[in-house]
């Protein structure tokens, strides 16, 4: 790494920056110093925060966020998550950074960010804003998804090395092992007045071009700026043929199958099963027997 020698511009602006110690492999500690360069090349005077446990970068956000004037946070999708949640419940509207060090990163690389660090921290500092909307479910938000079920297994298991060689069959070969251990919930979901109920195994509320950066929305479709949400509802596979049909359809961005509910809405109720716990941006919610949700228009100024 070579030495910090720029001189930086005059210190008239204030940043926050939430560093979550131990996301991903760790490799924000030894580019600290550098991080935090970009910023102050920017002009801002950096205050920085360390978390010692899960929801600490929330807490942070919510009790300081009013005192900066742009919040950075470096983790993975939980840590983004956390610190939107703390602004968001105190209705701080501002500036957010965002350097991604987390194992999967599926919020910058469906949402094309950069996620190599110093790229990200040069791009955080430097004040190109993006307006995204982010979800409000219940009493918590998410950046990009709100998801339950077990089908999220063909996304999140799936070795890469079998992806990469076989494609489609990878998902078939690891579905054919884990098909026999899924259950499927009943759920009702009113969306934009219209009822939605089967037995299903995945369902995911998304703002998002992709699920797990593996099954990609049509690009005509997504506008993560729109007010309004993609839902996907996947019903249960009764065979090995079914399964089939659903991760060809699902690849293919074909939603034909009987088996795949597919549509866009902006006001959601769900009266869930007893025990259903839904995922937020890969955080779990806790169990709510019924949930209300619905978009935050343009609420999150992503700048990167």
């Amino acid at each position: 790494m070579n030495e910090i020698t720029t001189t930086p511009k005059h210190l008239d602006k204030k940043a926050l920056f939430i560093i979550n110690p131990v996301s991903g492999k760790k490799q924000i500690f030894r580019l600290i110093p550098y991080v935090i360069r970009e910023f102050m090349n920017e002009g801002y005077m950096v205050t920085t925060m360390v978390t010692s446990h899960r929801g600490e970068a929330s807490e942070f956000a919510a009790e300081y966020g009013r005192d900066f004037d742009l919040i950075c946070c470096s983790g993975g999708d939980g840590t983004l998550n956390e610190t939107l949640n703390g602004l968001a419940r105190e209705g701080i509207n501002m500036p957010l950074g965002y350097i991604p060090c987390g194992s999967t990163n599926d919020f910058a690389l469906s949402h094309m960010l950069s996620t190599d660090i110093l790229t990200a921290a040069k791009n955080a500092a430097t004040g190109n804003v993006r307006d995204y909307d982010i979800g409000r479910f219940g009493d918590h938000y998410f950046t990009y998804l709100a998801a339950f079920g077990a089908f999220s297994w063909l996304a999140y298991t799936t070795d890469q090395a079998l992806k990469n060689m076989l494609g489609h069959t990878a998902y078939i070969i690891e579905g054919i092992k884990d098909l026999s251990k899924i259950k499927s919930v009943h759920l009702k979901m009113i969306a934009d007045g219209v009822l939605h109920e089967g037995d299903y195994v995945f369902g995911a509320v998304s703002n998002s071009y992709s699920i797990g950066n593996t099954f990609f929305y049509p690009e005509n479709i997504v506008d993560t700026a729109d007010g309004v949400f993609e839902v996907l509802l996947i019903k249960m596979p009764k065979s090995f043929i079914e399964l089939d049909t659903i991760v060809r359809c699902l690849i293919s961005q074909d939603y034909s199958s009987p088996s795949i509910d597919f549509f866009q809405a902006s006001d959601i109720y769900v009266e869930n099963p007893e025990g259903l716990e839904w995922s937020l941006d890969g955080e779990c919610s806790g169990f709510s027997k019924s949930v209300h949700i619905y978009p935050l228009n343009k609420f999150l100024h992503l700048q990167a």
